[in-house]
C-alpha cells in the first residue's frame, strides 16, 4: 500500500501558475488546482459528460495547488525547499498571499475514488433521472425513475446532453409494450431508460468489446436482464428484429450510413430517434433522413447538439 504526502498551498489566483511551477520543479509529476473562481466561470461542456462543481470543494477565496509526493526519508528536505521558493515569489512581483502549506498523508487507494465527489444525480427528464451508483439517491416523488451508473473509465456520467435528448425523446414516444433496438449502446443506458420506461424487448447493440462490457453491468446493476438484451455487434448488420423504435446516439456520419437498415427494420410507424449530431451536421442528416424515406420530421436541440425525430411510413 503506497504512502504519499500530499502538499496543499493555499495562494492567490495569480500565483497559482508560479505555485505550480515550484511544485514541478520539486519532483511533483503534476498538480491538483481548487480555484474559487472555477464555482463562478461560464463553462464549455465536455464532448462526453456534464458535471457539478460543490462550493465545499473549494476555498473561500484564491485557491489551493496540491502537489503529491511519495513519504519517504526526503520528504522533509523537499518540503523545506518548496517553503523557501514560495517566500521569494514576492521578489518577482508576485504576490503569493498566506501561501499556507498543510501537509498530509494519503494512500494510493484514496486517489481511485476521489474524482467521485464531482459527479451528482442529474435530472434528465421529467421522470428520468441518473445518478451515481455510490450516491445512495431517494426518489423525490413517485413517477421518478432511476438509472444508477458507476461512470467509471469508459463512458463517463452518462449525462452528455445527447443522452439528455435521448431520454427525453424516449418518454415522449414510449408507451408500453414496444420492440426498440438501441444502437452503439454504449454504457447502457438509453436501454436500460427504454426498459424503465415500459419498453417490452430491448436489444442494445454495440462493436466495441469494452461498451458491451459495461452495459452488461449496468443492465444488471439496474435489473433490467430480463428486459434488455446486450449484443456485440456492427450497427444492425445480421439483425432481422422489426422494432418499433429505433434509438441511436451516436456521431452524424454513422447515423447516415444507419438510415438503410434503420428504416428496413423499423415496423411500418415506427420511430427512429438520431442524436450525437452537432448543429454543422444538421442539415446533412436531415437531408439524408427524408432520401430515405422518413416523414414527419421533428429536431430538439440542447446547446449545439441535434435529435432528430423521424417516422417511418404507415
Amino acid at each position: 500500500m503506497s504512502k504519499w504526502t500530499e502538499c496543499s498551498i493555499h495562494t492567490t489566483e495569480q500565483a497559482i501558475e508560479p505555485v505550480s511551477y515550484i511544485l514541478h520543479q520539486a519532483g511533483a509529476s503534476g498538480v491538483v488546482i481548487e480555484d474559487s473562481a472555477d464555482l463562478t466561470r461560464l463553462w464549455d461542456e465536455a464532448e462526453d459528460e456534464m458535471y457539478k462543481l460543490s462550493a465545499e470543494d473549494y476555498p473561500e477565496e484564491g485557491a489551493i495547488v496540491k502537489a503529491y509526493f511519495p513519504a519517504n526519508e526526503h520528504v522533509g528536505e523537499t518540503i523545506k525547499k518548496i517553503k523557501a521558493a514560495l517566500k521569494d515569489l514576492p521578489l518577482y512581483d508576485i504576490d503569493p498571499g498566506s501561501v499556507e502549506v498543510v501537509l498530509a498523508e494519503v494512500y494510493e487507494e484514496d486517489w481511485a475514488n476521489a474524482w467521485k465527489q464531482y459527479y451528482k444525480p442529474v435530472r434528465m427528464s421529467e421522470t428520468m433521472t441518473v445518478a451515481p451508483s455510490w450516491e445512495n439517491y431517494t426518489p423525490e416523488s413517485s413517477n421518478e425513475k432511476v438509472i444508477e451508473l458507476d461512470p467509471g473509465m469508459a463512458f463517463g456520467t452518462g449525462t452528455h446532453p445527447t443522452t439528455m435528448l435521448c431520454i427525453q425523446a424516449l418518454e415522449r414516444e414510449l408507451k408500453g409494450g414496444e420492440t426498440v433496438l438501441d444502437v452503439g449502446t454504449g454504457s447502457g443506458i438509453l436501454a436500460i431508460a427504454a426498459a424503465k420506461l415500459g419498453a417490452a424487448d430491448v436489444k442494445a447493440f454495440d462493436l466495441d468489446d469494452i461498451a458491451v462490457r459495461s452495459a452488461l453491468e449496468n443492465v444488471e446493476y439496474n435489473q433490467c436482464t430480463s428486459v434488455v438484451q446486450v449484443t456485440k455487434n456492427d450497427l444492425l448488420a445480421g439483425s432481422s428484429v422489426q422494432a418499433d423504435l429505433i434509438v441511436a446516439n451516436i456521431l452524424a456520419d454513422i447515423i447516415i450510413r444507419l438510415m438503410d437498415g434503420a428504416y428496413s427494420q423499423l415496423k411500418a410507424g415506427g420511430v427512429f430517434l438520431a442524436s450525437g449530431i452537432i448543429e454543422s451536421k444538421r442539415s446533412q442528416v436531415e437531408q439524408a433522413l427524408l432520401d430515405t424515406g422518413f416523414k414527419d420530421l421533428e429536431v430538439h436541440t440542447i446547446e449545439d447538439w441535434v435529435l432528430f425525430k423521424a417516422v417511418k411510413p404507415e
